[in-house]
Formats: structure tokens, sequence, C-alpha cells
């Protein structure tokens, strides 16, 4: 219950609701079993008198207990439903409170399609707690305790009798099956990740396997982790039948032993045999209660399982912040022996980074593929947390700035940006929403995509755009934004030589006070740059003006040589 603690607060939020649940709930049960024991009673009573006022009495009570238990399974069901779907909608905004500050760092310990389970299914199950594991023991509880208490005044024997169908019912049956189905509910979940994620994969790269024609292979694949899902919901199923049937024999076997020891006290002269169909029509209808108990196991495990996997998502807990905000004007960077190994690698993917960047100033990053160049960008947006080292904005630390006022002073283009279904106008305001027209038409033309309309339809993940013209709309949307730092990771590696080059020009003239890192593995134009950072396997290698790099013949003066041979 431990990992369901969270959940149970959230439920418990809404007293209110879950209380009147209780409660009706516990009327509906009490009605229930007044009808069927009034019922026998009137049985009895009708072969023994023939006074028709104590016939009438006794069926005009059937209909009020009847009528009673019908409203009150109403109100029953309007409170617990109310209450469900209010505590699965905080549940999910208080999820999702955890779980932003993460993102997008948290892709990095669990793939898309497993994290879409968790958000969705996993969320999803936990709509049973209150309804099949919270609310039932507590009701059925309450009936079983005033039927036991109401049969003591009429045969101690009788009330120990139910009490004993009560404990196996409640307790003892639900605990060996939920015992049983911890084994199977564990393999279950693991094969639905397996099956969300393998299919979202699937989706992803449609067309990449219909290419290389492995797409049959991959059909093949996905359909044994739905053969095996719908397995693992087979033996769930026959394992709920069989708790089921448990519950139904220990019901029976109770209700024959109060008749039986019902029948003895009848007939030693201990009990009013007027009393005896009533007895047993009271055990009958207590234990007609007892069925969802029998799906009790299956969905307590459920939610328990549930509640565990949402819990690892956000165990890290949010990044410790700081409210500390930036003040206008320029910004300068030091990273001072950062270091960061990628969770379930050995490899350290940066290894003690000392860096400066004075601000104002242009500079670029270069160095071979994985290097570790993307990951130095990933740390100066605070998306990946240094293991150690520390990253300052000017004398800063990362940990004392508002990570969302941080974010707000940059104007970052990655090597890949989402591009919404849409216009090219509404993919633009992402960036200024008071933006007017004419400064939209403005920032297009400053990255020579003039021919884009603002009304054109941009669709989803931008599949009608090229790369280039993704590219260049990410830089357009960054203007827009108007900040003095720019992070760019290899921002026009899908342009043209010259047209990149026209808009690096542009971009440096027009905001000459600002501070740029640029990403590239292109070493050409690098002539105007302030500060060249040289990366190789994890480290800074080297650093300084394109001049000073030269000169020194060192580490970027052999890339550069064998970019003239490649290119000669």
């Amino acid at each position: 219950m431990r990992q369901l603690k969270h959940v149970l607060w959230l439920t418990l939020r809404e007293k209110r609701d879950v209380s009147l649940a209780v409660f009706f709930g516990f009327i509906a049960g009490l009605a229930g079993v007044a009808l069927l024991a009034s019922s026998g009673y009137l049985i009895s009573k009708a072969a023994l008198t023939s006074q028709i006022t104590v016939l009438i009495v006794l069926g005009a009570g059937l209909k009020l207990f009847g009528l009673a238990s019908a409203l009150s399974r109403y109100a029953e069901r309007l409170f617990s439903h109310r209450a469900t779907f209010t505590m699965l909608s905080d549940l999910r905004s208080s999820f999702f409170e955890k779980l932003a500050p993460l993102a997008p760092g948290i892709f990095v310990r669990f793939r898309s399609g497993d994290l879409l389970a968790r958000i969705v299914g996993d969320v999803e199950s936990l709509q049973n707690f209150l309804l099949r594991v919270l609310y039932p023991p507590i009701v059925l509880g309450l009936v079983f305790l005033s039927t036991i208490f109401f049969s003591m005044y009429f045969s101690v024997w009788i009330a120990l009798a139910i009490a004993a169908g009560m404990l196996l019912t409640i307790f003892a049956v639900p605990a060996i099956f939920a015992w049983r189905q911890r084994k199977i509910g564990s393999q279950k979940r693991k094969i639905r990740a397996a099956l969300s994620t393998e299919a979202t994969e699937f989706i992803y790269g449609f067309r990449d396997l219909k290419i290389h024609q492995e797409l049959e292979a991959k059909e093949r694949e996905l359909k044994a982790f739905a053969e095996a899902y719908e397995e693992q919901q087979r033996k769930e199923g026959l394992e709920e039948n069989l708790s089921q049937s448990a519950n139904a024999l220990v019901a029976l076997l109770a209700s024959l032993a109060v008749l039986g020891i019902g029948a003895y006290f009848t007939a030693a002269g201990e009990l009013d045999g007027l009393y005896l169909a009533m007895l047993v029509m009271i055990s009958i209808g207590a234990f007609e209660n007892v069925a969802p108990m029998a799906v009790f196991p299956a969905h307590f495990e459920e939610n328990r399982k549930a509640a565990m996997r949402l819990d690892e998502v956000v165990e890290e807990g949010r990044p410790e912040t700081g409210s500390l905000e930036l003040p206008p004007g320029g910004i300068g960077i030091e990273v001072d022996g950062a270091t960061f190994t990628y969770p379930g690698e050995e490899r350290a993917a940066l290894k003690d980074l000392r860096l400066a960047i004075k601000s104002g100033t242009k500079n670029a990053v270069v160095g071979p593929s994985g290097s570790g160049k993307s990951t130095l960008l990933q740390l100066l947006l605070n998306v990946l947390p240094a293991d150690g080292g520390t990253v300052r904005f000017n004398g800063h630390a990362l940990g004392e700035l508002d990570p969302e006022n941080l974010w707000g002073r940059m104007n970052v283009v990655l090597q890949e940006n989402h591009f919404f279904f849409g216009t090219v106008k509404s993919n633009l305001q992402i960036a200024n929403e008071a933006a007017s027209d004419r400064e939209l038409k403005e920032a297009l033309d400053r990255v020579m995509l003039d021919g884009l309309a603002l009304e054109q339809v941009v669709q989803e993940k931008g599949q009608n755009l090229s790369g280039g013209q993704k590219q260049r709309l990410a830089i357009a949307r960054a203007l827009l934004k108007g900040q003095s730092l720019w992070l760019m990771d290899e921002p026009l590696s899908s342009v043209d030589g010259a047209t990149a080059k026209t808009i690096y020009a542009a971009l440096f003239e027009a905001h000459k006070t600002d501070t740029f890192v640029v990403i590239s593995h292109d070493l050409s134009g690098l002539e105007e740059m302030d500060q060249i950072i040289v990366m190789e396997a994890g480290r800074i290698v080297e650093s300084g003006t394109y001049t000073e790099l030269m000169d020194r013949k060192g580490y970027f003066y052999e890339m550069k040589e064998i970019e003239k041979s490649v290119f000669a």
C-alpha cells in the first residue's frame, strides 16, 4: 500500500464524495440484506399466521427495502464515480507538474513508447483504485459487522459462522490471490510496455522499414509481442475467474454452515424456527455483496504496479532550481570542470570541461561526431544535469537561476526542431505571439524564406518542408524571440554553403552585441569567430581564434588539412 500513498491522498482529498459513497454503499448493502431477510421472515410468518394485516405490513417493508436499495445504489455510483474522476484529474495534474521539469531529459532514461504507456495506461488503470480497491472492503466490512451484530441477538454461533465467512471472503481469499496475482501482473505490465514501445517504433520507422524491406520482419516481431500480451491477459482472466469461484465457494459453505447450525439449534429448541429462514437469507444477502472482492486482488496489484511505474518516471524529483533572474543585457558563460555520463553507459560523454564564453562574442564549437558537442549544449540548456563541476551564467551557478527565466533569455536552434500541424504563421508565433504579420515576413526574409506564405500549411512534424526549410524556419522563430544569447546546434547543416554563409553574415551583422554559441561540424567560414572551441572524446583539446589555431598547427589544423585533402 506504500506505493499507493499518493493516490490514496488524492482520493481522500474528495472526502465529501468518498464519505457519501461509503455511506450510500453501506445503506444499499444493508437494504439488500434486509430485503432478503424480511422475505425469509415473510415466508415463515405466512405459513404460521392468517392475519392479512401482518402480511401486508411485511410486504410493504419488502417494497421499502427494495426502493431504498435501488436509490442508495444509484447515489453510491454517483458519488464514487465523481470522486474517481476528480482524483484522476488531480493525479494527471500532479504527475504533469512533476514530469514537466524533467523534460526533455526524461527521454534519456525512458523510450517514448514506454513513457506513453505509463502516462496513459498506468494513469487510466488507477481509476479502479477507489471503486475496486479502497471502497469495497470498507463497505463490506460495515455491512458484515452490522449483519453479525444483528444475528448475535438470535444465535451467537450463527453470528460466528457469518464472521468466519467474512474473514475468509474479505481478507484471506483476496490476500492469497493478490500474492498469486503479483507474479502475473508484473509480467503483463512489462509486456504491455514493450508492446507500446515497439508499436511506437514501428509507426515512427514505417517508411525506413518499407524502404529497406524489413517491414514484414518488424510486423512479425510486433505480432509476437501482441500475442504475448494476449496470453498474459488470458492468464489474468483465468486467475480472476478462479478468485471469483473461490469466493463464491466460501460464501456458499458459510451459508450452508448457517443453515446447518440454525437447523441444529432449532431442533434442540434453542432457536425459534420462525427465524431460521430469515437468518439463512441474511447470510445469503450478506455474501452476495462479496463479488467485488473477487476482482480485488487483480485491481490491487494493477494499481500498485501502476503507481510504482509512475513513481519511477519522476523518482529523481524536480531538480533543485533557484529563483534568481538574470538582469537585462549581455550574458557570459563559464564551465568549470563539468562532467557528464549518460545513464547505462560507462564512457563519459564530457570529461572535466573548462571554458569561458564572454558576453557579446561569437563562439564556434567544433569536433568530430561523438566528441560531445551536442551534450555540451544540453548542459548549457540545463536539460542534462552535470554529474560534476559547475556551469555559470554571468557568474551565477545554474542551481541559483530560475530555469524559466534562463530559457526565456535564450534563442535556441537545435539539430531537430519540432513543427506543429498548422501554418507557417502559427509555428512562428510560438516564439512571439504578439508579432505582427510584417515582423513575421521580415524574419522569413532574413533567413531567405521569402517564398513561404504565412498561411501555408505545415503538416505534422513539418513533413511537407525540406530539411533546409525547417532549419531556416527554426532560425526565423529564434529571431522573433529577440534575446541576446544564441545557442545553435548544427543550425544550417542541411543548407547549401552559400546560403548558410549569407544567413550567418546577416545574423552576426544585425546582432553584434549578442552572444553566439554555434556547434558545427563544418570548418569553413570560421574566420569571423572570436573563439573556436575544439572538442574530441568529450574533452576540449584546444581553443582560440582561427589564426591562433592555424598557427599552432594542432588538432584544428590537422582537421582543416584533412578537409582540404577531401575536397581538393
